[in-house]
């Protein structure tokens, strides 16, 4: 079975002969976590709950 890159589309064998499926290699693997660590990419929903909210940011900085 092949799947596209979801970085570059480059076709890619699933499977033990490809280490960084479904990335086509390790530049491409790397480019996806950038663009999550940059906020880029998220997973769509409510924001999260920040202590801050409550008030209660106290504890979490001990």
């Amino acid at each position: 079975m092949t799947v596209p890159c979801p970085t570059c589309s480059t076709t890619v064998e699933w499977g033990e002969q490809s280490p960084y499926r479904p990335f086509c290699s390790k530049r491409c693997q790397l480019i996806d976590l950038g663009e999550w660590a940059d906020e880029e990419k998220r997973i769509p929903g409510d924001p999260a709950w920040l202590p801050e909210q409550d008030g209660e940011n106290d504890d979490w900085n001990h």
